[in-house]
C-alpha cells in the first residue's frame, strides 16, 4: 500500500457496512477499512458482515479488518487473524495492546499460511507504544505497520505523540521496508502536516461521520471533503511498498 501517485498518503475509510463502503469509495476513499467504532478502538465487524464488504468491493479497492481490542496472546491473535482472512480481505490488521507477549505474538502471526491475504501491526500513540516491534513486524513478513490511538474521546492522534516521535515512526516503519499508516481521530486540518512526514496511509472514521461521532452514520459529503484536502495536499513521495500493487 504504497503512497499514492502523486506522492500523498492514500485515504483510509473505516466503514461498518457494505453500503458505507460503496459510500466511501464513490466519495473518494481508497482503502476500505472494516471496523465496528462501537467495539473499541478496533472494534471487530462480525465476519458475514466484512465478507458483504469484500463482495460490494469487487476488488474495486482494497479492503482492511481489525479483529478487535484484543491481548497478545499468541494462540488469540492468530485465530482471529485465521478468521478474518476468511472473509477474503485483502489485509488483518493487529493491534498490540498492552499486556501478553507481543513479540511472540507477532512471530507466531508470520508463521501463519493466510494465503493472498497480508497482516498490518497497529500501535497505539496513546499507550506507550513500543518501536522496537517494528522491526519484528518486518521480519515476520508484515505488509505495514499503524500508529492509531486507543481512546477516541482524550484527542487526536497528534495529541498523544509529538512530531518528532510521529517523524520518527514513519522513518522506522519504511526502513524495515513496511507501508506506513496514521491515524487517530484525524480532521481535514491534520492532512497537511501529517502528509509532510511522508506516511503512505493516513486513515478515517470520525471525520467522516455525522457530527464527526465515529459511532454515526458516514457522509458522502464528509468523506469528499477529506478526499479535497488529500487531494490539494499532493506532495511528491516516491513509491516505498508494493504490497498492494500486486493484489488481484
Amino acid at each position: 500500500m504504497p503512497a499514492g501517485p502523486t506522492g500523498r498518503p492514500r485515504f483510509l475509510a473505516s466503514v461498518t457496512s457494505a453500503l458505507e463502503a460503496q459510500t466511501a469509495i464513490a466519495a473518494g476513499a481508497e482503502i476500505i477499512d472494516a471496523k465496528n467504532p462501537a467495539e473499541g478502538a478496533l472494534g471487530a465487524l462480525p465476519h458475514e458482515t466484512v465478507r458483504g464488504i469484500v463482495e460490494a468491493m469487487a476488488r474495486a479497492a482494497p479492503v482492511s479488518a481489525t479483529v478487535g481490542d484484543l491481548v497478545p496472546e499468541p494462540d488469540v491473535l492468530c485465530r482471529a487473524a485465521v478468521a478474518m482472512a476468511g472473509t477474503g480481505v485483502d489485509l488483518v490488521k493487529i493491534g498490540f495492546f498492552a499486556g501478553g507477549d507481543p513479540i511472540e505474538s507477532i512471530r507466531a502471526l508470520g508463521r501463519l499460511d493466510l494465503h493472498r491475504t497480508r497482516l498490518v501491526g497497529l500501535l497505539l500513540a496513546d499507550r506507550d507504544p513500543d518501536f522496537n516491534l517494528i522491526g519484528e513486524m518486518a521480519r515476520a513478513g508484515f505488509a505495514g505497520v499503524m500508529l492509531d490511538t486507543a481512546s477516541k474521546r482524550g484527542g487526536t492522534l497528534t495529541d498523544m505523540i509529538a512530531p518528532v516521535r510521529l517523524g520518527e515512526f514513519v522513518a522506522l516503519g519504511h526502513d524495515a521496508g513496511l507501508f506506513v499508516g496514521l491515524a487517530g481521530a484525524l480532521r481535514p486540518a491534520h492532512i497537511a502536516p501529517l502528509a509532510a512526514l511522508g506516511p503512505d496511509v493516513l486513515g478515517f472514521r470520525g471525520a467522516l461521520c455525522a457530527g464527526q461521532r465515529r459511532e454515526g452514520p458516514l457522509e458522502g459529503d464528509a468523506v469528499r471533503a477529506v478526499a479535497r484536502t488529500l487531494s490539494d495536499c499532493g506532495r511528491h513521495l516516491p513509491t516505498r511498498h508494493a504490497a498492494l500493487e500486486a493484489a488481484p
